[in-house]
C-alpha cells in the first residue's frame, strides 16, 4: 500500500491500469507521458512481446511537491492482459492504492471485459486487498470503433456500481487525462481518510489535485512542474 516517509516528508502511491489484452492500458500511459513532458520523474518504461502486447509491465513515474514542501510520488503501472501472464498481473497489483480498469467498448469484447474484471477481484483478494476498499475507476476505451456499447448503455452500467466511469479514445488522448485525474482524486481521498494527510502533513485534497492539474500544464508555465 501507500509508502509514507515521515522523516523526508514524502509519500508514494501506486496506481495500476488493469484490463483485458489490447484494451488500451499501455496507450493510456503513453498519452499521459506525452501530456506531461517535463513533469515526469523518468521515462516511460515499456517491456513488449514480439506481438506488441505488454509482457511484464509499463511504468510511468511522476513526482511533484505541494506548496508546503511535501513530496508526492506516483508510480503508474500496467499489467499484461493475456491470461497466461496472470502471475505477473498478480505481482504488479501487489500494494496498489488505486486501479483504473480499462475496458474495450466493443460489444464483442464483453466476455473478455467481464473475465478480466473478475480476475482483478480475485487477484486483489489473493494480495490481501479489499475490493470494496481500494480506489477503482473504469474507462470504456475505443469509443471511435464500430460495434461499441452506446453512450446510454455505458450510463446504465454506471448506475449499477459505485465506481466512476469514463469514456475514452486513448489513441487520440481523449478521456485519458480525465481517467487519470479521477483515479488520482479517488485514491487520495481514500488514503486521506485513513492517514489524515491534511492534519498530519498539511496536504489537503485540493492541494493534491491542484498539483495533479499542473502536471498537464507546459513545463515552466506558472509555478508547477518541479519534476525532472
Amino acid at each position: 500500500m501507500v509508502y509514507i516517509d515521515i522523516q523526508h516528508r514524502e509519500v508514494t502511491l501506486k496506481l495500476v491500469y488493469y484490463g483485458p489484452a489490447l484494451s488500451g492500458k499501455t496507450t493510456n500511459l503513453q498519452q499521459l507521458h506525452a501530456c506531461m513532458v517535463g513533469h515526469t520523474g523518468g521515462e516511460l518504461v515499456t517491456l513488449d512481446t514480439r506481438d506488441d502486447r505488454t509482457l511484464f509491465f509499463d511504468l510511468l513515474p511522476l513526482e511533484f511537491e505541494t506548496r508546503g514542501g511535501f513530496k508526492i510520488r506516483l508510480k503508474l503501472f500496467t499489467v499484461p492482459g493475456q491470461v497466461i501472464h496472470n502471475a505477473t498481473r498478480k505481482i504488479v497489483l501487489q500494494g496498489a492504492d488505486g486501479v483504473a480498469f480499462i475496458a474495450d467498448s466493443r460489444v464483442a469484447q464483453t466476455r473478455g471485459n467481464n473475465e478480466s474484471f473478475a480476475n482483478l477481484k480475485q487477484n486483489l483478494r489473493d494480495n490481501g486487498l479489499d475490493f470494496d476498499d481500494i480506489a477503482l475507476v473504469i474507462q470504456f476505451n475505443k469509443r471511435d470503433l464500430p460495434g461499441i456499447r452506446s453512450d446510454a448503455e455505458v450510463k446504465r452500467i454506471a448506475t449499477k456500481g459505485k465506481e466512476p466511469i469514463y469514456t475514452a479514445v486513448a489513441t487520440e488522448g481523449r478521456g485519458v487525462p480525465e481517467t487519470f485525474k479521477g483515479l488520482a482524486a479517488l485514491s487520495w481521498k481514500k488514503l486521506d481518510a485513513k492517514f489524515n494527510f491534511a492534519d498530519r502533513f498539511g496536504v489537503t485534497h485540493d492541494d493534491f489535485m491542484e498539483r495533479i492539474d499542473e502536471l498537464f500544464a507546459p513545463a515552466g508555465s506558472g509555478d508547477g512542474g518541479d519534476g525532472t
